[in-house]
């Protein structure tokens, strides 16, 4: 049969039609007043999308970009830090800080669970600087406790500053940054907002741009305040991506539209859309007899499920992209060949989730050599979908 390419991965993620076009067709030079309303209007929008009032920068760069960067703004060399890591993502923040000469704590989870706030409370005091941390760790498909973290760390006062890595939290997963008081939260352009990687954001509050003012580690092209400087000029301070600017601006419109033209309502949809593929997906994978790799704390970004004893989940991974051109990723760090992951974030709908799990019950019997009840797991996320999908479907924008 015909094999259509598809990615099933936490990034990069399906690519949005109309983002694409925007790209394909964007040739403007980035010292001229069009591109500064360009990315005057979707730095507006990104406050939207994130759900802030505070200032949004935008850097050209992945997500890891933006996590250095918030080391390197944020901090002296020497400072306390606190990680808290339960994932190969963790473990990079950790060796981010590390690298400029930070004192690192580690608040640690295992792979596949998330953290007690009791472990947390008792490592928390003034002598730390800042909290760094994932929303979603995307290499084991668990999602943490930000609102009760925020407020364990708000309860220090303005001396430390809390640091979310939500590049596959947002568009994923509900936040109140203002409320919550978080001072740095980082978004990917290659996550839930549908278009190529090469684009971080970030929204910062006032208290991390006051803490800039002292803080001694060096820095430069990843220099936050020459970012906020050019940004209220409509400008970067180096050259941007143009095309993945122009293409962001079509993703923030598509996310406009699905809420009836506002933003807000769109970011909720988008939300409620990957919680619904996650919920399918779970229920699929249950009723297939495999087992969550992250069933206490699971994202909406992804899935992941544990490979069945005896099989290396590289196999399960080369079937899927041999015999269906469907790519799903594999664990990572400790966990590579034990577990594969299945994304949701972004340009999914109901009839992709559909397609993977049909996908799933035949790479299961070939890879296991079993018997297959053949449409167990799609009987399945159809459940979930006509107890759940009416409520959240939303009308497809135009592309």
């Amino acid at each position: 049969m015909l094999r259509k390419s598809r990615l099933f991965t936490p990034g990069p993620t399906p690519l949005l039609p109309a983002a694409q076009t925007a790209m394909a067709s964007y040739a403007m030079h980035h010292r001229t007043a069009d591109f500064r309303g360009l990315f005057s209007r979707v730095l507006s929008d990104l406050k939207d999308f994130i759900g802030t009032s505070q200032d949004v920068l935008v850097l050209a760069c992945s997500g890891t970009g933006a996590m250095e960067g918030s080391i390197s703004n944020l901090t002296s060399p020497g400072d306390k830090v606190l990680v808290m890591s339960a994932g190969k993502f963790g473990e990079r923040w950790s060796d981010l800080a590390k690298a400029f000469g930070c004192t690192v704590d580690v608040v640690g989870a295992p792979y596949g669970e998330t953290f007690r706030l009791d472990d947390l409370r008792e490592r928390l005091g003034p002598d730390v600087s800042a909290v760094y941390l994932q929303a979603t760790e995307s290499s084991t498909g668990a999602r943490h406790d930000i609102q009760g973290i925020a407020q364990l760390v708000r309860e220090q006062g303005e001396s430390t500053l809390l640091v979310v890595d939500a590049i596959t939290g947002l568009g994923t997963t509900h936040f109140d940054v203002d409320g919550w008081g978080i001072d740095v939260i980082i978004g990917g352009s290659q996550k839930a907002l549908m278009i190529p990687p090469g684009l971080a954001y970030c929204a910062v509050s006032e208290r991390a741009w006051k803490r800039m003012e002292t803080a001694r580690s060096p820095r430069y092209y990843f220099d936050f305040r020459k970012a906020r400087k050019a940004a209220a000029r409509g400008e970067s301070p180096y050259t941007p991506a143009t095309a993945l600017v122009a293409g962001l601006g079509a993703a923030l419109e598509f996310v406009r539209q699905m809420g009836d033209g506002e933003l807000t309502r769109g970011r909720q949809a988008l939300i409620e859309n990957a919680e619904l593929a996650a919920r399918m997906t779970r229920a699929g994978a249950e009723a297939l007899g495999l087992r969550l790799f992250a069933p206490a704390c699971p994202a909406a970004a992804l899935t992941a499920i544990q490979s069945p004893n005896g099989i290396e989940s590289g196999a399960i991974i080369r079937e899927f992209r041999d015999r269906f051109g469907a790519v799903v990723a594999n664990g990572q760090g400790e966990m590579k060949g034990k577990l594969f992951r299945i994304a949701h974030l972004g340009y999914y709908d109901f009839l992709d989730t559909i397609a993977i799990l049909a996908a799933l019950e035949q790479v299961l019997a070939q890879v296991t050599g079993r018997a297959v009840a053949y449409g167990v797991a799609v009987r399945a996320a159809q459940e979930v979908y006509s107890k759940y999908g009416q409520e959240s479907s939303v009308p497809a924008p135009a592309l």
